[in-house]
């Protein structure tokens, strides 16, 4: 074994291959295929219920007009400095009350509704011109079918955008998995790769695996909606 506090131990040791690889996803006792594909359930669900919830909530703030809209748009910023750590434990009783604990709607379900996504979208679809609502309007469609089949189409930049933070976010989600989960049935990936870590004694070979292959979806999903998110940022710095 190489002393990690030496020089040779960033220098390959042995040829290149993918034995460690290998040894993660074949350990027993650390099943990563179902770590990973919990994570994806999870993180899955919360994107594409939260681009529908956190939408359709900033379309009705950003179009109807309603008593008391400005206040709901002062808490909701308020909302997004709040953290999570001083939710937790209300959270935690209130879950463990319905009978939620060890599950992948206790994962899901808490996280759809997210202030900082809604602001992004409300941000978004204040700047589209309400001249495309008129005439969506003339031509019969309702509140709800313009917001679905003229705003939505338009919206693929900022739709990305809370698709790829939302999955950062809750890729890497440790402390709220770790309070809410048991065992490695409903277990991601941020809580095993801990569990993985803190084994006796440490392969480290073993260790860099399971952190590659955590990193590449999030990679691959970020280079898929790349042109989005670009385009997105580059457009509300223009419009700023």
């Amino acid at each position: 074994a190489t002393d990690l506090g030496s020089f040779r131990a960033f220098l390959p040791g042995d040829a290149p291959g993918f034995t460690n690889y290998r040894d993660v996803i074949g350990d027993p006792n650390v099943p990563f295929p179902r770590f990973m594909m919990n994570t994806i359930i999870i993180v899955g669900s919360i994107v594409l219920l939260g681009v529908l919830v956190n939408s359709m909530a900033a379309f009705a703030l950003a179009r109807a007009r309603f008593r008391g809209q400005g206040l709901m748009i002062g808490v909701l910023v308020a909302l997004i400095i709040v953290p999570l750590e001083s939710l937790v434990i209300p959270l935690l009783l209130m879950v463990n009350r319905v009978g939620w604990i060890d599950s992948y709607h206790v994962q899901i379900i808490p996280f759809v509704a997210h202030p900082f996504s809604i602001f992004l979208f409300y941000q978004f679809f204040t700047k589209l011109p309400k001249d495309l609502d008129d005439a969506a309007r003339c031509d019969g469609a309702s509140f709800f079918q313009i917001y679905w089949r003229v705003v939505m189409p338009l919206s693929l930049p900022v739709i990305a955008t809370v698709a790829i933070l939302q999955s950062l976010e809750y890729w890497n989600s440790f402390l709220w998995p770790l309070m809410v989960t048991r065992g490695p049935e409903f277990r991601p990936l941020s809580v095993a790769m801990a569990q993985y870590f803190g084994r006796d004694p440490r392969v480290w070979g073993d260790i860099m695996a399971f952190s590659v292959m955590t990193s590449l979806p999030i990679l691959v999903l970020y280079f898929a909606f790349q042109r989005w998110f670009i385009q997105s940022v580059v457009g509300s710095a223009v419009k700023g």
